[in-house]
């Protein structure tokens, strides 16, 4: 198959341009600003960053000789003011406010501001790209399609918004011509990014904060797609068949008139057996060591772009049994007394949806992937963000009703200001309405929400937790205290 890597750069790379000398991450230990700083650091640029919260990135970026401050004040623009002059650039996230200490600062110094988008957008232009868009699955495709092209030695640039765990990091550095990024469309930002070869996975209302509807959000999605020189899409969302015009279509659904289709056979708790498919004509019968139709979609979205990158099948295949979930994604944690603990980044209904589908199926076929075969499934669901709990909460209890028994935590505010009226308990409401008779916790606090999950869950209980906020840490308190089998503890999709 022909690649379309070549396209704006034609026979070799651009040299990497200049940015200031000195670059200041506002916020970099997010999962996304860690990645940038992180590459750019590799790439010899002096960083420095500020964050309130302690994590593995930033240790892993103090030890590449990036500065850390541990707090966001005037003081650390002063600082490198100082060493550094005014060929500074800040970088900050959307999720930075215009009252922000440094960054208020900064404009008063007069130095060079830019969003986090807009270095990405640069590091794209240095190299041939595939970037990764949609409401759903980026992450975990980016993930794939970095572990395809790593197996088949194409040995990619990637920034990634979660741990992949091929590299057990959330990048990976390479002087090699490919660089493998998400584009984020929560913001609207994506639309600065001119990629060879895009990805538009599915198209769902989410965003409420930024996008007004469904259309708001296609006519940037739109936008998006006029910028690919090549755009992959998924066939099987409507969204997307209505409103983009598309180079490559994929499906798990249809063969016919397909420029690659993965049709599932077989599937269970771990894993899906399905027919590989190139414009209609059969190549090989494929396992995906991953459980779920989605993920089945995001199979079939990565080998796509790896194909229309220009790697060879049979390149791809050595790396399809290696595809792992990334953290946070239907992450097996281990057993908790007796109890199956899996974690997942689920904050939209039909994130929901499909996370309680695959722990349904577990409990129904009674795979064997632990020590114990569950019984009842019970979920823990912390709301992210105001505005999409005010949207959504007719839509999440419908998906949560699917349970044994939920727990669901205080709202994760990401920075937004409370909504009157708006809390966990409107989703209990809507859920008694739909379930009367189904358990229901919404405890005030996290340390009420532990003392409950003590208390109410049972043995061969499968406890999902989901949630894009800090629903992980508040949980780790628990398991702490007894993980069994924790030194072999292994990823669902492993």
């Amino acid at each position: 198959m022909k690649s379309y890597l070549s396209l704006d750069t034609e026979a070799k790379l651009k040299k990497l341009q200049h940015l200031p000398s000195h670059i200041h991450f506002i916020g970099i230990g997010g999962i996304g600003m860690s990645a940038l700083a992180m590459i750019l650091a590799k790439n010899g640029y002096s960083i420095s960053g500020s964050d309130r919260k302690q994590s593995q990135a930033l240790q892993e970026l103090a030890g590449n000789q990036v500065h850390i401050f541990e707090t966001q004040e005037e003081s650390n623009i002063e600082e490198i003011f100082k060493i550094h002059g005014t060929n500074i650039l800040i970088v900050k996230s959307s999720a930075i406010r215009e009252n922000n200490l440094e960054l208020c600062k900064a404009k008063k110094y007069n130095l060079k501001i830019q969003h986090r988008s807009e270095v990405l957008a640069f590091l794209i232009e240095q190299k041939k790209s595939i970037i990764i868009s949609g409401s759903h699955g980026k992450t975990t495709t980016s993930t794939y399609i970095a572990t395809l092209c790593s197996y088949a030695k194409r040995n990619p640039t990637a920034i990634i918004g979660g741990v992949v765990p091929l590299y057990k990091k959330n990048y990976n550095y390479s002087n090699s011509e490919l660089l493998i990024a998400e584009a984020d469309e929560s913001d609207g930002t994506l639309v600065r990014f001119n990629p060879n070869i895009g990805i538009i996975n599915n198209i769902d209302f989410e965003h409420v904060d930024h996008y007004i509807n469904l259309a708001d959000l296609i006519k940037t999605m739109n936008q998006f797609a006029q910028n690919c020189k090549i755009l992959i899409s998924n066939f099987d969302c409507q969204n997307i068949r209505n409103n983009i015009e598309v180079s490559k279509w994929f499906s798990t659904q249809k063969i016919s008139n397909m420029d690659f289709a993965l049709i599932p056979k077989k599937s269970n708790g771990c894993e899906i057996i399905a027919d590989y498919y190139e414009q209609e004509k059969f190549i090989d019968i494929i396992k995906i060591p991953v459980p779920g139709i989605h993920n089945l979609s995001n199979s079939v979205a990565a080998i796509a772009a790896c194909r229309v990158a220009g790697i060879p099948f049979k390149d791809i295949k050595k790396g399809i049994d290696h595809l792992q979930l990334p953290s946070r994604r239907f992450d097996y944690k281990g057993l908790w007394k007796n109890r199956l603990i899996i974690e997942d980044y689920a904050h939209h209904p039909s994130e929901i949806d499909a996370s309680i589908s695959i722990a349904s199926t577990i409990i129904k076929t009674k795979n064997n992937f632990s020590k114990i075969s569950p019984n009842r499934l019970v979920t823990i669901f912390q709301p992210h963000r105001y505005t999409r709990t005010k949207q959504f909460q007719k839509e999440f209890a419908k998906s949560l009703s699917n349970s044994d028994l939920v727990f669901i935590a205080p709202i994760y505010s990401a920075g937004e200001d409370e909504i009157e009226g708006i809390n966990n308990k409107i989703i209990e409401y809507e859920l008694k309405r739909l379930k009367p008779n189904l358990e229901i916790y919404t405890p005030d606090n996290n340390e009420k929400l532990i003392k409950l999950i003590k208390e109410k869950t049972i043995e061969k209980d499968l406890i999902l937790i989901m949630g894009a906020g800090d629903i992980n840490l508040i949980c780790e308190n628990l398991f702490l205290e007894l993980i069994d089998n924790n030194s072999s503890k292994i990823n669902l999709a492993a």
